[in-house]
């Protein structure tokens, strides 16, 4: 079998964890409403300073998830070092540099283009609706400066931004460019208005972020441990709990953002899954793959695999 791949430009990410109990986990396919900052903080606030509180009743006031403004909840990690050991990465070929190496599975391919077609034949069908249908919930989230994938008009080698991304990876020791939305205007404020960063340190208004969301039917959904960091800890918590592939059980949301100072685009809650909203989280690409990483080329393949992946292909707005 002869094998052509093209490799995800794996970014340089930080990655975001919060202690949450999800009641209900409603991450996808729900349509989260724009609005005020002002409002939303005013009503996190409130419910957070009512954690843990005695209601006039005598009973403990539990708010429906515990806020990353807060310490974990005390008890033991379950998951916590599940996503060990790792799996090594492997030679993507044989001997003879064309015949797939025994072991490799299908690795994530670049383009998400609307209608483009790779040159390798996917072996496993992908999840096609959202992930909470299946009982996967998110065990992580993270960003990466410039985008892993390649949307053709949407987020290519033609975008822009305030800083070229090449330049700021190649600081942070990163080898791969990754790609630019198209949005970017100096010319409008909302591209170039500076933002007091509290929490994102480096972040930049006006830069080009792909946001990923692991999911996992094999997380600890609905608990206090079902967000994890390292992801792989979420992803492979409760093993035991595999039904069918890997695919069927495992997957990763990914949306692309340009970040304005603009309050019209503010959404409150990016935890749970990509944002639904008009058009956004509506063109998605779905396909196996596997996950991705700098160490990971041409020649060489991630053993993590396969995996579903639902990819936005549109980039949006989305406010600091």
């Amino acid at each position: 079998m002869k094998l052509s791949i093209v490799f995800l430009l794996c970014c340089s990410y930080v990655t975001t964890s919060v202690a949450a109990s999800v009641r209900g986990n409603d991450a996808e396919g729900r349509v989260l409403k724009k609005g005020s900052k002002k409002a939303s903080k005013k009503g996190s606030k409130k419910a957070a300073e009512s954690y843990g509180k005695k209601s006039k009743k005598g009973g403990d006031m539990t708010p429906g998830f515990v806020f990353s403004t807060r310490k974990p909840p005390a008890g033991v990690n379950i998951c916590a070092s599940k996503g060990d050991p790792r799996f090594e990465n492997i030679n993507c070929f044989a001997d003879d540099g064309v015949d797939v190496a025994e072991g490799v599975g299908g690795q994530a391919g670049v383009n998400v283009t609307k209608g483009y077609n790779g040159n390798l034949n996917a072996d496993h069908e992908p999840i096609k609706v959202p992930y909470y249908t299946k009982g996967l919930c998110p065990v992580n989230v993270h960003w990466h400066l410039g985008t892993e994938h390649y949307s053709l008009g949407q987020f290519d080698e033609t975008g822009t931004g305030p800083t070229p991304v090449e330049h700021r990876r190649r600081l942070a020791g990163k080898a791969r460019k990754g790609y630019q939305c198209k949005l970017f205007d100096e010319d409008e404020s909302m591209y170039t208005t500076p933002y007091d960063w509290k929490y994102c340190v480096g972040m930049e208004i006006g830069q080009t972020y792909e946001v990923h969301w692991p999911h996992s039917a094999l997380g600890d959904c609905g608990t206090p441990n079902q967000y994890q960091t390292p992801f792989y800890d979420g992803v492979l918590c409760l093993p035991d709990r595999m039904v069918g592939d890997l695919q069927d059980n495992v997957g990763v949301q990914s949306q692309v953002y340009t970040i304005v100072n603009d309050e019209d685009y503010y959404y409150p809650d990016m935890f749970k899954g990509m944002t639904v909203d008009g058009n956004m989280g509506q063109d998605i690409a779905m396909f196996t793959g596997s996950t991705t990483g700098t160490s990971r080329n041409n020649t060489i393949c991630s053993a993590y695999s396969p995996i579903t992946w639902q990819v936005d292909r549109v980039c949006h707005k989305i406010s600091a």
